[in-house]
């Protein structure tokens, strides 16, 4: 059975054809088509389709999804009938992850008020986030087909909820490449309560090439694992060692034709060139007191504050493709450590300061128009209390019908308030936003026809929005 499935296999077919004429056939097409090329430096720079109106995306991914009715969607209908059974004709034939029976409509517990010239309305939660909203659109009429955590996680940053696919920073840079040869193209950073749900399936490259796959760059400790030589290894040692392995590497690839072997080529080079460019890039100690004060940033600790800094520095440096998760704001309500009345308020100070000073600081360097700062979850909350096991807590379960989401810079119109939800905020009412439309709108803005990158696996081309997707030409100015 190996020896038949060796057979099979393209790889071994290309190696095959690789001895006779239909190897020199195969050697001038792929020069013809530049794909050889692309196989030397896989991360090197690319056109995009058209005109990009952003260079570099910022992802600020809050997992386990903010209450937007709490932070961005102020229901004075909702706090009226606080306290009442939610309306049948809402829940009838719904799935919820926890909520059982009739639940009760919940209002807001705080307060909100209209700030900016565009008078958008904020809760008193985020008062950083207050004094950007000239500079931001608001999207309240986000929508998903996920209501669990993993899979929504998974579907919003790789347009599916099942591992497997690449995520949208993998299809980015296997789009466009990178500006940096020293630094990934795709870069992510951790912080909050623990990993996202979705595992490192939020930020792998699936089925492309593992070249184009986000890197975690670490807080504390070395930086990115395995990039410091052992005890006892020179850089002149390491430097040899690498040279060996890349010709041997160089061997395999021209025997089997993988662009995989490529890919771990690529990555050697650029792992012996982070070992100079990394720590002087995590050295946020360099940043003045201002900037610190600014971001309320705390120099060798675990924080999304340090983390906001460290990807406006790495931008700054040409990497394509920032994330940044914060793990932390699944509100159930079944206890003072996840409900709106205390956690909540926790969330919101933990990253409101250092989100809102991230677009300010990009704003004053120049940056702010070439680069893409987003920020939300994977779905919403409910605008009933869960009340789990009769939990006297304030909590709301999972919603996937509604919820916010903003964008900065890179094109987007500022000041804008997209989208509307119902008057309890259980539907998006109009101008409605789909997972796969925010995706193609994110491309759009880098200057990438959602529909035309794509790539060829298992007999047919996939793409980050699968079959679907539209821009949303209102968001963009």
């Amino acid at each position: 059975m190996k020896d038949l499935l060796r057979q099979t296999t393209r790889r071994v077919f290309f190696r095959e054809v690789g001895y006779g004429l239909g190897g020199v056939a195969l050697s001038s097409l792929l020069a013809q088509s530049g794909l050889a090329q692309e196989r030397r430096d896989p991360l090197a720079p690319k056109k995009p389709h058209f005109r990009p109106r952003a260079k570099n995306v910022i992802f600020l991914f809050m997992a386990g999804a903010p209450s937007q009715v709490d932070l961005f969607d102020p229901k004075p209908t909702l706090v009226k009938y606080n306290g009442q059974d939610c309306p049948a004709e809402l829940t009838k034939g719904e799935r919820f992850a926890f909520i059982r029976g009739t639940p009760k409509l919940m209002g807001s517990p705080y307060a909100f008020a209209q700030h900016g010239t565009s008078g958008q309305w904020v809760s008193e939660l985020l008062p950083h986030f207050s004094s950007i909203v000239d500079d931001v659109a608001v999207v309240r009429s986000m929508k998903t087909d996920q209501f669990n955590h993993a899979p929504a996680q998974l579907f919003m940053n790789t347009g599916f909820q099942i591992p497997g696919r690449p995520s949208m920073g993998s299809w980015l840079t296997y789009g466009l490449g990178s500006e940096n040869k020293d630094l990934p193209g795709f870069v992510v950073l951790l912080s909050g309560e623990n990993n996202p749900d979705g595992g490192k399936a939020c930020y792998a490259s699936g089925f492309i090439p593992s070249v184009y796959q986000g890197v975690e760059f670490r807080s504390q400790g070395d930086p990115v694992l395995f990039v410091s030589n052992p005890h006892g290894v020179t850089a002149e040692n390491r430097r040899e060692t690498l040279d060996a392995i890349r010709d041997l590497n160089t061997l395999q690839a021209k025997r089997t034709l993988d662009p995989e072997v490529e890919s771990r080529i690529a990555q050697y080079e650029l792992a012996y060139r982070m070992q100079t460019s990394v720590p002087e890039l995590m050295d946020i100690d360099s940043e003045p007191s201002s900037i610190h004060e600014m971001y309320g940033t705390e120099p060798g600790k675990k924080s999304f504050a340090n983390n906001c800094l460290l990807a406006r520095r790495l931008v700054e440096r040409g990497v394509r493709f920032v994330q940044l998760y914060h793990r932390g704001w699944d509100n159930h309500g079944t206890s003072e450590g996840d409900d709106i009345m205390h956690k909540l308020p926790r969330m919101c100070k933990e990253t409101d300061q250092a989100a809102a000073a991230l677009v300010k600081d990009l704003k004053q360097r120049g940056l702010l128009d070439e680069t893409l700062v987003i920020w939300g979850g994977e779905f919403g909350r409910t605008p009933m209390n869960e009340a789990r096991d009769g939990s006297t807590f304030k909590g709301r379960d999972h919603h996937p019908h509604a919820f916010t989401m903003w964008m900065a810079g890179g094109g987007i119109k500022p000041g804008l308030s997209y989208g509307s939800t119902d008057e309890l905020g259980y539907h998006a009412n109009d101008e409605s936003v789909d997972v796969h439309d925010l995706q193609a709108t994110i491309l759009h803005l880098l200057g990438i026809d959602h529909t035309r990158l794509t790539y060829h696996y298992q007999g047919r081309d996939f793409r980050l929005t699968d079959v679907s997707g539209q821009v949303v030409e209102g968001l963009i100015k």
